[in-house]
C-alpha cells in the first residue's frame, strides 16, 4: 500500500502540523519502504477535539446502527484481507502464511465479535427499583504495540466504537502502515468523520501527549510493563480509567500424564510464533524431573525445524535485546540445546530458535519477558513444585496446561495466577476475555469483558 503523509482526523486525511517524519522499515532487509508522519501534540489535540466533537451524536446511536457500522468495516476487512497480510508482512517481517491466518485473520474474526455483541449486549437492565444504564466512557485513546498490529487495534478500536465511545489511535511507529489500511477501512466502512482519528507518532511525543490530553477519559494501552507503568501515572494524575494489557512469562506446564511428544511439539510452536513476539507466549516449558531430558530432546528438535519458518525480529533494538537475554542465558549457567546468539542471517534483524535447559527459577532468562523465539525449560518435582515454579515471577497473563485427563489440567490450571490458560491445546477464542494477573495488566480484552471496559455505569431509582 502506499503511505498516506498526513493523519486521518474528522474523517479525512489531513497534513500534520509539523514536518518530522518516521521511516517504516523492512526487518527482513532493513531497506525503508515508506515515510509517515511523525505526529506532535498539536496533531493529537486535533484529534482529541474531532472525537470529543463526534462523541455526542455517536452516543446516542442505538446499538444496532453501531452494530451495523461494525459489521460494515468487518467486510472491508475481509475485502482487503491479502493487502493486510502482505502489508503487516511488509512492515513486521511475519512470514506471508502467517500474516494471512493469523495477522489478517484474527481482527476480522473480533471484528465480525463485536458487530454481534454490539446488537446483543444488555446496555440496560432492572435491579429491583432500579434501571442500571451502561454508557460510554467517552473519548477512548488507544495506544496499541507492533507486535500484532491489526490485532491490537480491532481490539481496541472495535469494542470503543460498539460502546458508542470515539477514539483516537496512536500506533506503534514501527508499524503505521497497518494502522493508516485500517483507517481507510472505517472510511470505507462508513463510520461517520470524528468517531475514529489516527495519528501516527513516537510514543514519548504523541503517546505522551495523548495520554494527558485532558479531553481523553480512557487510555487503553498494549505494551511492556515499564512503559505500562508511566501511561498509569500519567493517566491517573488526571483522572482517567486505564486498560493496560502488559507483559507476560507464561507457563506451560507438562504433567506427568500428558501426552509429552505433542505437548513439547505444541509447545514450541507456540513460542516461536510470530519469532517469539508475543505477551502471551508461553516461555517457560516445566517438566517433572522423570520425563525431563527426554523433553529436552524433543524441544531441541523441534525447535530445529523452525529454523528457516520464522521471520525476523521487528527491528535492530528487539535484536540486540534477544540476543543479549540468550547470552546472559549462558553465562548465569543455563545449557544451550538449540540456537543462540549468533545471527542466522547477514541481513535482516533475525535470531534463531533458541531452547535452554537446566534452567532454574530465579535466572533472568525464566523471570524477565524476552520477547524473541527463546524457550526455557525448567524441572518440577511434584505439582507443588510445579505452581510454586509457575506463579513465580511477577506476571500472570497466560499459559497451558497438559494432562492425560481434562479434568486433572482444570485442577491444576485452577492454582495458577493467570488470566487465561488453554487446557491441553485449547484452541483461542476471540469471546474469551484476554488480560492478565499481577503485573500483566489491569482490565480486559475481547468479548464482553472487553466491551465492558468502555462502558460506565448509571443507576435510576424509581
Amino acid at each position: 500500500m502506499k503511505a498516506h503523509d498526513g493523519m486521518y482526523i474528522d474523517g479525512a486525511w489531513r497534513a500534520a502540523a509539523g514536518p518530522d517524519t518516521i521511516a517504516v522499515l523492512n526487518p527482513a532487509d532493513e531497506q525503508v519502504i515508506a515515510q509517515v508522519p511523525a505526529g506532535s501534540a498539536e496533531d493529537v489535540d486535533a484529534a482529541v477535539r474531532a472525537a470529543r466533537a463526534a462523541l455526542p451524536a455517536w452516543a446516542a446511536t442505538t446499538p444496532a446502527e453501531r452494530a451495523a457500522r461494525l459489521g460494515a468495516l468487518r467486510d472491508v476487512l475481509i475485502a482487503r484481507k491479502d493487502e493486510i497480510a502482505e502489508t503487516v508482512t511488509a512492515e513486521l517481517g511475519a512470514p506471508l502464511p502467517f500474516s494471512q491466518k493469523v495477522h489478517a485473520a484474527s481482527p476480522i474474526a473480533v471484528c465480525g465479535s463485536y458487530a454481534e455483541l454490539a446488537a446483543s449486549f444488555p446496555f440496560e437492565e432492572k435491579v429491583g427499583n432500579s434501571t442500571v444504564y451502561q454508557e460510554p466512557i467517552g473519548v477512548v485513546a488507544a495506544i496499541t504495540p507492533w507486535n500484532y498490529p491489526l490485532h491490537q487495534i480491532v481490539a481496541k478500536v472495535a469494542p470503543a466504537l460498539a460502546a458508542g465511545c470515539t477514539v483516537v489511535l496512536k500506533p506503534a511507529e514501527d508499524t503505521p502502515l497497518t494502522a493508516q489500511l485500517f483507517a481507510e477501512a472505517v472510511d470505507e466502512a462508513g463510520v461517520p468523520a470524528g468517531v475514529f482519528n489516527l495519528v501516527t507518532g513516537l510514543g514519548p511525543v504523541a503517546g505522551q501527549a495523548l495520554a494527558e490530553h485532558d479531553g481523553v477519559d480512557m487510555v487503553s494501552f498494549t505494551g511492556s510493563t515499564a512503559v505500562g507503568r508511566s501511561i498509569a501515572a500519567t493517566a491517573g494524575a488526571g483522572l482517567k480509567k486505564v486498560a493496560l494489557e502488559l507483559g507476560g512469562k507464561s507457563a506451560n506446564v507438562i504433567l506427568p500424564s500428558a501426552d509429552l511428544g505433542r505437548a513439547v511439539a505444541v509447545g514450541v510452536a507456540n513460542v516461536m510464533a510470530n519469532s517469539g513476539q508475543t505477551c502471551s507466549a508461553w516461555t517457560r516449558m516445566l517438566v517433572h524431573a522423570d520425563r525431563y531430558e527426554e523433553a529436552v530432546e524433543l524441544a531441541a528438535q523441534a525447535a530445529a525445524k523452525y529454523g528457516d519458518r520464522i521471520g525476523p525480529l521487528v527491528n535492530a533494538k528487539q535484536q540486540a535485546r534477544v540476543r543479549g537475554y540468550i547470552e546472559k542465558g549462558v553465562a548465569e549457567g543455563a545449557r544451550l540445546v538449540a540456537g543462540g546468539p549468533e545471527a542466522p542471517r547477514e541481513k535482516g534483524f533475525h535470531v534463531s530458535p533458541t531452547v535452554f535447559a537446566d534452567v532454574t527459577p530465579g535466572m533472568t532468562i525464566a523471570q524477565e519477558e524476552i520477547f524473541g523465539p527463546v524457550l526455557s525449560l525448567l524441572k518440577y518435582e511434584d505439582e507443588d513444585d510445579a505452581v510454586r515454579i509457575a506463579n513465580g515471577t511477577v506476571y500472570g497473563l497466560a499459559g497451558a496446561v497438559w494432562a492425560g485427563d481434562e479434568a486433572e489440567a482444570a485442577a491444576f490450571a485452577r492454582r495458577l495466577d493467570t488470566g487465561q490458560v488453554d487446557i491441553n491445546g485449547g484452541r483461542f477464542n476471540p469471546l474469551a476475555p484476554f488480560g492478565g494477573y499481577k503485573h500483566s495488566g489491569v482490565g480486559r480484552e475481547l468479548g464482553s469483558h472487553g466491551l465492558t471496559e468502555f462502558l460506565q455505569t448509571k443507576s435510576l431509582q424509581f
